[in-house]
């Protein structure tokens, strides 16, 4: 029996095809209109990178608190593409979030969009990397500078105070970069008998690690430390160091991700800064609860540090 479609009918069918066309760009399981139906708050959350161990983790923290708190929570996922994070954020705004919960991919390009998302009555938090350019409610994040001089003084303790070091950047623009590589450098800066052989963005990714630590040892070998602003390049340095013969070479990282921590069990990383991802992504919604239910809160909210060592 054939089914005749009624005006009313196909009304319907083309809303149903209209809302199901609405989904944003790398939007998670989530929905504000549905969030606001039942009641829950609605948080977006938008990541730099979930190619990276640091963030999948800083994800989940902030997806488990969302659950326990009862927050309807949206992630987006920029894979390191400003433009694309910039797409994103707009994608939240468009569903009305309550709060949004960004860690830049690039600290100053996100500046616009967060302006936009004030402006609009949605508060912004900053995880890990700050905003350069735009207020922001609260700030969460370890303090990248101290961690910076952390490894620092302990790369040069192991070396007896003097060495030939190399330093593997992350992503130019990003706050963590430069906070990292300030810390680093109030330590080694105008020390006797330390050389800066090189130092090289490696963009916070292990391939690129890899590639560009290839790439100063063809030039010089004689090398004894290496800082990588993040755990993902201190792992591609030391499978390059591995490749290359080298020995009794100083590998610092930074992040403590389950991969470098590992790796410090094992003898082949020697230390890495422990930051909390997890806790940072808790902080979060924590954070974003209380700015949605009007309470007041910290314009810094620190997470602590610590070092994994051999």
């Amino acid at each position: 029996m054939k089914r005749i479609l009624t005006p009313l009918m196909v009304g319907v069918l083309a809303l149903g095809v209209a809302a199901c066309s609405k989904q944003g760009p790398g939007s998670a399981a989530g929905d504000a209109s549905a969030a606001a139906a039942d009641g829950k708050i609605t948080v977006g959350l938008a990541v730099s990178t979930l190619n990276n161990p640091f963030f999948v983790e800083l994800r989940d923290g902030a997806a488990a608190e969302a659950k326990k708190q009862g927050v309807n929570l949206i992630t987006v996922d920029a894979q390191d593409d400003p433009a694309k994070q910039q797409a994103s954020v707009e994608d939240l705004i468009q569903k009305k979030v309550g709060v949004i919960l960004i860690n830049p991919t690039d600290s100053s390009a996100v500046a616009n969009v967060v302006k936009e998302a004030t402006d609009k009555g949605i508060k912004v938090v900053s995880l890990d990397r700050s905003v350069n350019g735009a207020a922001v409610s609260s700030h969460i994040a370890s303090d990248n500078t101290a961690g910076g001089v952390m490894a620092g003084q302990y790369l040069l303790g192991k070396l007896g105070g003097k060495g030939r070091i190399v330093e593997l950047e992350g992503i130019a623009g990003s706050s963590a970069a430069r906070e990292r590589g300030e810390g680093f450098h109030q330590v080694v800066d105008n020390k006797g008998g330390v050389k800066l052989l090189a130092r090289q963005p490696a963009d916070f990714d292990r391939a690129k690690g890899l590639s560009v630590m290839e790439n100063i040892i063809q030039g010089n070998k004689d090398i004894q430390g290496v800082f990588a602003h993040n755990d993902e390049m201190a792992l591609g340095a030391v499978k390059a160091i591995q490749a290359a013969g080298l020995k009794n070479v100083v590998v610092v990282g930074f992040d403590a991700t389950p991969d470098a921590v590992a790796a410090v069990k094992s003898g082949t990383l020697s230390a890495t800064v422990q930051q909390q991802p997890a806790l940072i992504g808790a902080y979060g919604v924590q954070t974003a609860k209380k700015l949605a239910e009007g309470q007041k809160v910290e314009r810094f909210i620190p997470v602590p540090l610590n070092l994994v060592k051999q």
